[in-house]
């Protein structure tokens, strides 16, 4: 299995932090956000990165390398990451064919969370937390039994037996790669308007079974803007190091 991580933008809600700097490369507790993420790949036997790079993309390449541990990396380049964000999932689109993970590159997270989609029976898989606070920014998963049936910050809700926050990890099985694919050529017709790349996953999940994994009580956070920086260091980061810690 592979990783394909979102690594491109300039996350200007974080500057002057990300002016000369990519959002995955700032530091929390000494090590940056994509190395904790490559470590973790690792830890549960993915067995290759790519990395999609746009902003200060030759940092990136400096920290990662072409190997990190056992895992190898790779990197595809999104020339228009000053964009609307599905064109980094676009100029991966030919990585699609083999069962992958798809991540965000600025959340911090213990490699438990990653193990539970790794493990998780269903082939497409969503993470998602439950036990989220509704403020108006977070990509909302609506769930049926054990179907995701829609997502997005926005998407009118349909009928749902719960809501979580997603996380920013998707699991997606090698032969519904084509699918995502047509998913997000049908989304980019539409030049009128910004696209999130979620915009492709809720329609991908419409057609075919997309499961979902709760991990609502264990530490992690997206980095968006410097309160969530703050707060990782302050908070999440002891939490995450005594789940390390536990036998």
């Amino acid at each position: 299995m592979r990783a394909l991580i979102l690594a491109a933008g300039v996350g200007h809600r974080l500057a002057p932090l990300t002016d000369r700097r990519p959002k995955c490369l700032l530091p929390v507790g000494g090590r940056s956000l994509l190395e904790r993420m490559l470590a973790s790949l690792a830890a549960v036997s993915v067995s290759e990165a790519v990395i999609v790079v746009g902003h200060c993309q030759d940092q990136i390449r400096q920290v990662a390398g072409d190997r990190f541990g056992p895992l190898v990396v790779r990197y595809v380049e999104n020339p228009e990451y000053t964009r609307d964000s599905i064109r980094s999932l676009w100029a991966c689109r030919t990585e699609l064919d083999e069962d992958f993970i798809l991540m965000d590159a600025d959340v911090l997270f213990p490699t438990g969370i990653l193990r539970r989609l790794v493990e998780c029976p269903d082939t497409s898989a969503l993470l998602i937390d439950r036990g989220f606070t509704d403020t108006g920014e977070e990509v909302k998963v609506y769930t049926r039994a054990r179907q995701v049936v829609a997502l997005g910050k926005k998407v009118k809700p349909p009928p749902h037996d719960a809501v979580g926050e997603g996380v920013g990890f998707f699991k997606c099985a090698g032969a519904h790669g084509p699918v995502l694919r047509e998913c997000m050529a049908e989304v980019l017709r539409d030049s009128t308007r910004y696209h999130e790349y979620e915009d492709a996953l809720d329609l991908l999940l419409r057609r075919i079974h997309v499961g979902w994994v709760d991990v609502g009580g264990l530490p992690w956070t997206e980095i968006d803007f410097a309160e969530d920086l703050r707060r990782a260091e302050a908070e999440l980061l002891p939490q995450i190091e005594r789940l390390r810690d536990e036998p």
